[in-house]
């Protein structure tokens, strides 16, 4: 998997902060050139990160949009390959989580979650595959899972649900990929010391958040995604990968 050009280029999104900001600043030092990308109201922490990634040596580009758009997507991989030369790693990394046992919840809340860590990262897959299938010459795409999408816990039901999602659609879209080169994986972290972790124990209603378990920092799933973005990593497709300590076991 190479670029048309000597250096590859990925593109990441909710990446201004947390996991997405490990990521970039990770392969930012592995070589690539990176577009990272996250909601409005995020402009100076993006700033910051794409600082980060030029004082390593690299090119970075921030962009401001909304992963639920389907044209803010399309808009925002357009100015990537058009200011950073192509597209050879997707990292759809933006994700919420909303605590709230299910018979408390509206369905707005609901839609919210859904909306965001499920059909945002299926735009982001999509738009990605229409991109690298185009440029012809294989890619990676990598999606944001969760330990909450391998076992249910109480008062994350939404966020569970729309994990669950991810691990189907990473399947079936994997398959899809195959024949032009493209590998389709997720991660699926535990306890991640990230501002979301923050914000839901201060909230304190978050029940799958259990004391016993350990917290790594995001450095520990910017390392695997490290791998998965390698031109050698093309025998692992289709997989959701655990990184959560020993939590789950499947």
């Amino acid at each position: 998997m190479t670029s048309t050009s000597t250096t590859r280029v990925a593109f990441i999104t909710g990446g201004a902060q947390g996991i997405g900001e490990a990521i970039a600043l990770r392969l930012a030092q592995d070589g690539l050139d990176v577009a990272v990308f996250d909601m409005a109201g995020k402009e100076e922490l993006l700033k910051g990160v794409t600082k980060k990634i030029t004082d390593i040596g690299r090119k970075a580009i921030w962009i401001v949009g909304d992963v639920t758009s389907e044209e803010s997507i399309k808009d925002a991989i357009a100015r990537t390959v058009e200011e950073l030369g192509s597209l050879d790693v997707m990292v759809a990394n933006a994700g919420i989580r909303h605590a709230k046992p299910i018979i408390e919840m509206t369905p707005e809340e609901w839609n919210r979650v859904l909306a965001i860590n499920a059909t945002g990262i299926m735009l982001s897959y999509k738009h990605a595959g229409i991109q690298m299938i185009k440029q012809g010459h294989g890619g990676r795409i990598i999606g944001a899972c969760s330990v909450s999408g391998k076992q249910g816990f109480p008062t994350a039901g939404a966020y569970s649900a729309s994990k669950f999602a991810v691990r189907g659609l990473t399947h079936a879209f994997s398959q899809e990929m195959k024949p032009h080169n493209i590998t389709v994986n997720a991660y699926a972290p535990g306890l991640i010391a990230t501002p979301m972790l923050a914000v839901s124990i201060e909230a304190g209603r978050d029940k799958a958040l259990a004391p016993t378990q350990k917290v790594a920092q995001p450095s520990v799933v910017a390392d695997l995604v490290s791998y998965l973005a390698l031109p050698n990593s093309y025998f692992i497709n289709g997989q959701i990968i655990s990184i959560d300590g020993g939590w789950i076991y499947q």
